[in-house]
């Protein structure tokens, strides 16, 4: 190592490569280990990065959720998947600029040596990726399982990215090989590199996708649920939102029920009315009450519109047309009776949960509800009832009502049973169990387009979402592939990756 190799490829103008105080020569077997050190260093912090960056990718299906929690205990609002997107891009952009000049010197023959500056910031970018994902751990367990589905919908094609990536390294691993003279470490980190690349050869016996299928086996496409209306073009739980759910094509308005303190259903999420009503300015010192503590008359004076204007709580209130602006600015909060009438009117099911659960008066609050439906004329089999308290109360007053299960089939369930579950909660298999049963299965929230051609695979019956103007669009899944198709692209993959791993090995002695 005393003299430095030309660079063959003409990119190198001498001993010293063009990085920023940081990536320059130096001799001696001692440096080139160190050097290497680094390197592999640098490529296990591109991995980590790359990892969340994925993971960032998937949990946007379920940020708003995110968004909600923080405006719940801060009440500060800020879509913060703008931040969490800013900051990975930062990190991924760094390290795998990094990575690239660190290649660029290896096939110029140059040995690596970074810069104190490039060191530190790289242990800052693996430490703040671990606190993002021990975070992740913690507070938001649930998106392990996002991710595992995740998997379902890009297993084949992370394969042959992560093929390629690890091609790409028989460049630098073939100089290190030759310029290193202990033979034991040659064949340690040989037999690595092959064992890994082994593995993700074999990789494809272990992925399976409910997409890989052939086009005739494909289930009907599941049907859509608006969450809370159309959130997305409209402030939720309001008559403007299930009016742009019904645009949308949606089957069923899924909606939130209160019972104000005079008795009158309404609609309504959170607990307090500070999120969606303008109640700070007009009930300043009552603002953090219940919202079952506001009687109607109360409710009625609040604006439930212009905080969708104001925070914009989805990218696609920038792009609403002036009459949307004006007609969202001036949404009341609606009773129950309003939505019912508003769904009988456009023929479509409405699906609610009667809030809070552990209130004291809940079973008048059933009382009252039912009261309400029985009243409005709308033909029962149009209700589907979430709340669980009191149903067999229900099913004596109301026999025409669907009842819909926030949980798994038991042994002593009736036929025709429908659930609704989180996404996250049944797996492909479970989903072709259950229709084959004849057992409706509506998941819940449904937002991106990948996660929805998963499910539509797998064969579910319908799918609440905040995105029903762009699932109503999708005509197909994304992808959909025979499996013939998908092992005949596995295979050849797998032999030009080995070709030009062996050609690599072959160029660099």
């Amino acid at each position: 190592m005393s003299k430095v190799p030309a660079c063959s490829h003409g990119c190198c103008m001498g001993k010293e490569a063009a990085l920023p105080q940081g990536l320059s020569s130096q001799p001696g077997i001692g440096r080139f280990l160190y050097d290497c050190s680094w390197f592999l260093f640098l490529f296990l912090v591109f991995l980590f990065t790359l990892v969340w960056l994925y993971f960032a990718i998937i949990i946007l299906n379920d940020f708003h959720n995110f968004n909600e929690f923080i405006f719940r205990e801060r009440k500060l609002w800020l879509d913060w998947s703008l931040v969490l997107l800013i900051a990975t891009a930062v990190l991924i952009s760094y390290s795998s600029v990094l990575l690239l000049l660190a290649l660029c010197l290896q096939l110029c023959g140059q040995p690596l040596k970074l810069h104190w500056v490039h060191k530190v910031l790289l242990i800052l970018t693996a430490l703040v990726v671990a606190a993002a994902f021990t975070g992740l751990g913690i507070k938001w367990a649930e998106e392990w399982k996002s991710a595992r589905i995740s998997l379902q919908a890009t297993g084949p094609f992370l394969h042959i990215g992560a093929v390629g990536g690890m091609t790409l390294l028989a460049w630098p691993l073939a100089s290190f090989i030759y310029h290193t003279h202990s033979t034991g470490l040659r064949v340690f980190v040989l037999l690595v590199f092959w064992a890994a690349m082994i593995a993700l050869y074999l990789a494809p016996l272990g992925i399976t996708s409910p997409c890989i299928m052939e086009q005739n086996q494909l289930p009907p496409k599941p049907a859509l649920v608006g969450h809370r209306g159309a959130p997305m073009l409209a402030p939720e739980n309001t008559l403007m939102s299930l009016r742009k759910a019904v645009e949308c094509d949606v089957q069923v308005f899924e909606t939130d029920v209160m019972v104000s303190a005079d008795g009158v259903p309404f609609l309504m999420h959170d607990e307090d009315l500070t999120r969606t009503t303008n109640v700070q300015a007009v009930f300043p010192e009552r603002a953090a009450l219940n919202s079952t503590a506001f009687n109607w008359t109360d409710l009625q004076q609040l604006d439930a519109g212009s905080w969708f204007l104001e925070r914009r709580p989805f990218p696609t209130v920038q792009s609403l047309s002036p009459d949307d602006r004006k007609e969202a600015a001036e949404q009341r909060i609606p009773s129950l009776e309003q939505a019912l009438e508003a769904a009988k009117q456009s023929n479509i099911s409405i699906m609610f949960d009667l809030r809070p659960e552990n209130h004291s008066d809940y079973q008048n609050f059933v009382n009252v509800t039912l009261g309400v439906i029985l009243q409005s004329g709308i033909p029962l089999q149009q209700v589907l009832w979430l709340p669980d308290g009191f149903r067999e109360d229900v099913k004596q007053q109301a026999p025409g009502v669907q009842h819909v299960y926030g949980r798994k089939r038991l042994e002593n369930d009736e036929p025709g049973l429908h659930v609704n579950l989180p996404y996250q909660d049944m797996s492909s298999e479970e989903i072709r169990q259950y229709r084959q049963d004849n057992i409706s299965v509506n998941l819940y929230v449904v937002n991106e387009p990948w996660l929805f051609s998963v499910l539509w695979c797998s064969g579910v019956s319908s799918v609440t979402t905040n995105a029903c103007q762009v699932l109503k669009e999708m005509k197909h899944p994304i992808w959909l592939l025979p499996s013939s198709t998908y092992f005949m692209i596995w295979i050849v993959v797998d032999c030009v990756s080995f070709l030009i791993i062996i050609w690599a090995f072959v160029l660099m002695k």
